[in-house]
């Protein structure tokens, strides 16, 4: 079966009769279209007569391939070698509700799909690195392992566990105040050549490739339990939420299924600039945002993918409240699962909205592990005195 990639140019979400090339990726969104308020993305467009009739099929037709490999045809070209990221299984929670579990991947995160291919990206224009503002789950193994500098921009008090996380791949970590950040990845960008694997653009845009590769989540679930009723997604920027409704739009396309799932898109309450794009009828909006601990989705900014991926599906953009976010990381912790609190976001909206309003299986997409969470290493159990009846005390208080 061929796999040769089939993307062969980059078309705008604002206006899809604008097109470009293939390369290079427009990593500050479309030219023409864009203006001074709002930045509206390019995505990767495909030969999509081309695509081979036993993509979709049975595990056989492809064993040499697995992950995000098993699918290059409906990617961009996967220049930069694989970390195994991709293939993460489906956890059944019991009446109907599906985990897609993301901590599975090679860095516990949903992020080495997008990381995959802007590191790809990087390689085949011969950058000598790539730079990224970023909570801290973005490209530094990807970049190891291609033989790329990396340089990362990240909050003034980033996780310490993640700080050492990405110091362990050789990656520059710069906590610099959030506003900084883009200007200093544009200098970084102009001034050393690095390629920039996130937003540059006052409304989010992000890299174009990057969520192609977010994409292959939905080719996974369609795989295993074919077309569920709903998914929820932990939202920020919303790439995720875009890959996903983009995946399930061109199985549908390529006449696999006559339908899309309904997206729910998971944001904390605390901010929520797609909830507010979509109340508003805007393309993108900027929100103040309160006091979360889920960090890694808690965004000001607002982009177009996220408004465009919820035009199609009939879903709703749900706000979940931390004690939501807390109380569904303990659903999860429950059944195995330990993730960061952003990442409870799906089954905290699913929770919310209510499982039993769907006729078939709903699957919660779970983006990375708990070791990402802020409060990692700061739990201290005091030690018992080591005699029985102390001991026995203990076993006996009430569990959470």
């Amino acid at each position: 079966m061929a796999t040769d990639p089939l993307a062969v140019g980059q078309r705008s979400l604002g206006d899809p009769a604008v097109g470009y090339p293939l390369w290079p990726p427009l990593t500050e969104g479309c030219p023409r279209t864009s203006t001074d308020s709002v930045s509206y993305p390019v995505e990767v467009d495909y030969a999509y007569d081309r695509v081979p009739d036993g993509l979709f099929g049975s595990a056989d037709a492809t064993a040499a391939r697995h992950g995000l490999d098993r699918w290059a045809p409906l990617l961009p070209p996967l220049a930069a070698p694989g970390l195994g990221e991709g293939g993460t299984p489906l956890v059944d929670l019991g009446g109907g509700v599906l985990v897609k579990d993301e901590s599975r991947n090679p860095t516990w995160s949903h992020k080495d799909r997008l990381n995959r291919c802007t590191v790809s990206a990087a390689l085949a224009c011969g950058a000598p690195g790539v730079v990224v503002a970023s909570s801290g789950n973005h490209g530094a193994a990807y970049a190891a392992r291609a033989g790329l500098r990396c340089v990362v921009l990240t909050s003034p008090q980033p996780p310490p566990a993640v700080v050492s996380f990405l110091h362990a791949y050789g990656a520059e970590v710069l906590p610099v105040p959030v506003e900084a950040r883009r200007p200093l990845m544009r200098r970084v960008h102009e001034e050393y050549g690095l390629h920039p694997v996130s937003s540059l653009t006052p409304t989010h845009t992000g890299h174009p490739f990057g969520a192609e590769g977010y994409k292959t989540v939905a080719y996974e679930v369609f795989r295993e339990v074919g077309l569920p009723a709903a998914v929820f997604v932990p939202t920020g920027y919303g790439e995720l939420l875009f890959g996903v409704a983009k995946g399930f739009a061109e199985i549908r396309r390529l006449g696999l299924a006559s339908a899309v799932p309904r997206l729910f898109s998971c944001e904390p309450a605390a901010g929520g600039p797609l909830a507010a794009a979509i109340r508003r009828g805007l393309p993108a909006v900027t929100v103040p945002v309160g006091p979360t601990d889920a960090y890694s989705i808690a965004c000001q900014v607002g982009g177009y993918r996220g408004v465009r991926a919820m035009g199609d599906s009939g879903g709703e953009a749900l706000l979940v409240a931390d004690a939501e976010l807390a109380g569904a990381r303990r659903e999860l912790a429950r059944a195995g699962l330990w993730t960061e609190l952003s990442a409870a976001a799906g089954l905290a909206g699913l929770r919310q909205y209510g499982a039993d309003r769907f006729d078939g299986p709903v699957v919660c997409v779970s983006t990375s592990s708990g070791f990402k969470d802020i409060a990692v290493g700061t739990l201290r159990v005091p030690p018992p005195a080591p005699d029985w009846a102390t001991v026995r005390r203990r076993l006996d208080e009430p569990r959470l």
